[in-house]
């Protein structure tokens, strides 16, 4: 089956996804614009349970914020709408301060909540498990919020415009 990785990867990618940025606090304290935090962007997230609140996400084994995000006491996943792809593309890249020139405030942890999403979930850290070439995070809901706008969704290897708005 290895051989055949980007084939799988092409027919997973028919699949079409929101995305979020997950962020989490630097070991030394909360979220600051002192460079830190860590901000990943991710279309590996789905909601397990509502009672209690469990939501979970996955992170490639070799990104470099992986530890960051093992040991953080909490994350936040935040929902992009499609007038936040910036976001999306600086998380999606590596190097420099992602946090330079950006608006955040810190939520619960001081993990780096973004204004203007669509939603957002303040989580503390429940569990982490293997899952292959990616780990497998899971949170607990301990706060949450709703925005407006239309969704940012990732398809076939695109953003595609989908010209919907949410009832919010």
């Amino acid at each position: 089956m290895n051989n055949d990785a980007p084939r799988l990867r092409r027919a997973l990618g028919q699949f079409a996804t929101g995305v979020t940025v997950v962020t989490a606090p630097g070991p030394s304290g909360p979220g600051t614009a002192t460079g830190t935090a860590a901000g990943v962007t991710i279309n590996s997230f789905t909601s397990v349970s509502l009672d209690p609140p469990l939501v979970l996400w996955c992170l490639d084994r070799t990104a470099s914020s992986l530890p960051l995000f093992r040991d953080a006491g909490h994350f936040c996943i935040n929902v992009l709408s499609d007038r936040q792809k910036h976001l999306c593309e600086r998380f999606a890249a590596t190097g420099g301060n992602q946090f330079d020139g950006l608006d955040f405030a810190p939520g619960l942890g001081g993990a780096p909540r973004f204004e203007g999403c669509l939603a957002w979930f303040e989580c503390a850290r429940h569990a982490g498990f293997d899952g292959g070439d990616h780990a497998i995070l899971l949170g607990r809901v301990e706060r949450f919020g709703i925005g407006a706008g239309s969704p940012l969704v990732f398809f076939d290897g695109a953003f595609p415009e989908l010209g919907i708005v949410g009832k919010n």
